[in-house]
């Protein structure tokens, strides 16, 4: 196992090095001057000074060539050196690390919530299949899934504000038990929930056909032993094999979950960086995605031997 995650770490070395070279060939060839931009918003003809703005790019490293600015922000990366913010002169990995534990426990607990919810309801929807349970859970996921995480935000808030009027709107943060963190919990876990029952009810209707259920049922077990102990572990391979996918829906939801509720997470510093143009912020955010989805895929991938016994034979064999 050890060998595995090695061996895959081996391999995402060039595909972060692919992605990094993407957004930064983006950033330096794409329309909009950062230094430029910034002289801009600012009050005064400060902004009709190309002397001083061609001083502040020279200072800045972003008169140089391409390919030597981009080996220079890697050999940065490298010594942990994140580069500042052209905007505000900050510390990236300072602006950084004060954002991304508000994702991170957000994003946690949008999982667990995820996994509480749809994995029961798949398997209900399943066990009651083409009736008035399984389609009404189906309806409701289907409709969960067709709401953006744009909609579904105000929605809510404003469905609030009309059911409790005298209810203080949920906009910041203070901390994961605080109640302002339901309404963005829920508008983050919405289609993660619609993937997830989805997804377990067609694993159970696949193994519901299976052999060992229809004998296990013969023998007399109760049907609830028989749903826990036959059903549900097979189930779980396909459903955590999702993992991946849910965390890339959750880190774009996430964007505009954190700018609607006011939570100083990393989608919220995202909107800003984009908005200002500010190139080394963007940069480390993709880095920091990147490695985001390429570990839940690795826990994908350990978690399923434990899951499936057959994949770790299949595994050896290669």
């Amino acid at each position: 196992m050890l060998r595995y995650i090695a061996t895959r770490f081996v391999v995402w070395v060039p595909s972060v090095l692919l992605v990094m070279l993407g957004v930064y060939a983006l950033a330096y060839f794409g329309a909009g001057d950062p230094i430029k931009l910034i002289f801009l918003r600012a009050p005064g003809d400060v902004a009709y000074n190309p002397e001083r703005i061609e001083a502040i790019r020279e200072s800045a490293g972003l008169n140089r060539p391409f390919l030597v600015q981009f080996g220079s922000y890697i050999w940065n990366l490298l010594h942990g050196n994140f580069g500042n913010s052209l905007s505000s002169g900050r510390s990236v990995w300072a602006m950084i690390s004060a954002a991304a534990p508000v994702s991170f426990k957000l994003a946690l607990c949008s999982v667990i919530l995820t996994a509480v919810v749809a994995i029961p309801l798949g398997l209900i929807a399943a066990l009651n299949q083409n009736t008035r349970t399984d389609y009404a859970i189906l309806g409701s996921a289907l409709f969960l899934w067709a709401i953006p995480a744009y909609v579904a935000g105000p929605m809510l808030m404003v469905m609030l504000i009309m059911i409790l009027p005298g209810s203080a709107v949920p906009y910041g943060w203070g901390g994961i038990f605080d109640v302002r963190i339901i309404l963005p919990l829920l508008v983050l876990s919405f289609q993660p929930i619609a993937l997830i029952v989805r997804q377990t009810r067609a694993a159970v209707i696949e193994v519901l056909s299976e052999d060992f259920v229809r004998t296990a049922r013969a023998k007399g077990v109760p049907e609830v032993i028989v749903a826990l102990r036959h059903i549900l572990r097979p189930v779980l391979t396909p459903v955590v094999t999702q993992l991946g996918l849910i965390m890339i829906t959750i880190v774009n939801g996430a964007i505009f979950v954190e700018l609607v509720f006011g939570l100083p997470g990393l989608g919220r510093l995202t909107v800003q960086a984009l908005t200002n143009t500010d190139y080394p912020v963007i940069l480390a955010i993709t880095l920091i995605g990147s490695f985001l989805v390429m570990i839940s895929n690795l826990l994908v991938d350990v978690l399923y031997p434990l899951l499936d016994p057959r994949a770790n034979d299949t595994r050896r064999s290669r």
